[in-house]
């Protein structure tokens, strides 16, 4: 897309999409599961592996009390905790937070597969019923695609799968996606989440891109695949659109792909604070998921949810199947 259209289309969605109230674009009485915020307390002794202490808009507690602040009036009625540490003790750390907040219906933790402790560390989170699988992507230094080949990898995936717990992969790009259908060719069982696809760099090279698109529709194939309409706010010239219609293309592509039972809602609270607050994310996949009709939106803000991670209600007001 030309710089210019992208800046007359920022333009052109910002008066109309910010002026309109959330609540009128969503129909009513669906209840929304963010399947993907992150938990820490910047207060804590030694501080925390993420986010840096120069960042200015992160670096503050982030807890389940600000989290409903500005949630809930928005028709949020729980979430589900991802990782954001690679300290062993921090998994621990998001469960008991989790267990005095029942707001928090489960947590995707940090383990390493292979590792000496790997499997005695996921046999004591399963006991939690809200541990409900373990992330690993481009992140904390790590890569999927070369890390699966050491050894133990790919049996403590198949153990995850074992224990029907789930595997979250974060900040995909194409080298991440093929390890991805890798590791789904492999363990067939093993619910994989991709988070944050919108905002995966699609390669310009006409071969590249053809692949890629290629290993997503492969992907989607396995029923135990879902993505996370997740991290979709992008600046473009110091201007961030908040219109569908500047999003629509990209989110288009990802919804054919996967359809509408293998996609779910993820905020990505509090970095997304970077580009957009809370109310703004929420309005942007609104507008895009509330079209098409309310049967989809209850997969998409709740019902894949539990498909995915198969998270049990701890309130009155949060839905079950």
């Amino acid at each position: 897309m030309e710089r210019r259209e992208v800046l007359r289309l920022a333009a052109s969605t910002a008066f109309a999409w910010a002026s309109r109230p959330v609540a009128s674009i969503l129909p009513a009485s669906i209840p929304i599961l963010d399947a993907h915020i992150h938990l820490f307390d910047t207060r804590r002794p030694g501080g925390v592996p993420w986010p840096e202490t120069s960042d200015p808009i992160l670096y503050k507690p982030a807890l389940p009390e600000r989290y409903a602040a500005v949630a809930k009036p928005l028709g949020v009625v729980g979430a589900i905790a991802i990782e954001a540490s690679p300290l062993p003790s921090d998994n621990d750390w998001v469960l008991e937070v989790a267990e005095t907040n029942p707001m928090i219906v489960g947590m995707v933790g940090d383990l390493v597969p292979g590792s000496p402790s790997y499997l005695r560390e996921l046999e004591r989170l399963r006991a939690n019923p809200l541990f409900l699988g373990i992330r690993y992507g481009n992140l904390w230094n790590r890569n999927l695609g070369s890390d699966m080949k050491k050894p133990g990898f790919i049996a403590g995936l198949k153990r995850l799968a074992e224990f029907g717990l789930e595997f979250d992969s974060a900040n995909p790009n194409a080298e991440l996606i093929r390890a991805l259908a890798d590791v789904a060719e492999r363990i067939p069982d093993l619910t994989i989440v991709i988070d944050h696809l919108p905002s995966s760099p699609i390669p310009t090279a006409a071969p590249d891109r053809k692949e890629y698109w290629s290993v997503l529709r492969h992907l989607s194939e396995n029923p135990r695949v879902f993505i996370k309409l997740s991290e979709i706010p992008v600046r473009v010239d110091g201007i961030v659109p908040d219109g569908q219609a500047f999003y629509k293309a990209r989110l288009d592509g990802i919804w054919d792909v996967f359809g509408e039972d293998h996609i779910l809602y993820g905020s990505d609270w509090p970095n997304s604070d970077h580009l957009a607050t809370y109310d703004e994310t929420l309005t942007i996949v609104r507008g895009y998921v509330a079209p098409k009709g309310r049967s989809v939106c209850e997969k998409f803000f709740w019902k894949n949810s539990i498909a995915a991670y198969k998270w049990h209600r701890r309130l009155r007001n949060q839905p079950a199947p």
